[in-house]
């Protein structure tokens, strides 16, 4: 018994999912589950990138790719 479920029960719950979905959905549902689930996962565990650029020196490196880019064309 899974979470108060019978055999039947379980069974019959993947009937309609199976008439509902169709055979050729299913896998293409779980391989979609499970790789939400692993992304999911990986932002969690990973610690989170900090940008630590002082602001003033940002607009200096955007300033500096603008006359980068207006001069090559």
């Amino acid at each position: 018994m899974i979470g108060g479920f019978g055999i039947w029960e379980l069974l019959v719950i993947l009937l309609i999912v199976l008439v509902i979905f169709g055979a050729n959905k299913l896998p293409e549902i779980g391989g979609g589950m499970g790789k939400a689930i692993r992304n999911f996962k990986k932002a969690t565990t990973e610690p989170e990138e900090i940008d630590v650029t002082p602001s003033d020196k940002k607009e200096k490196e955007v300033d500096a790719e603008k006359k980068d880019n207006s001069s090559s064309e």
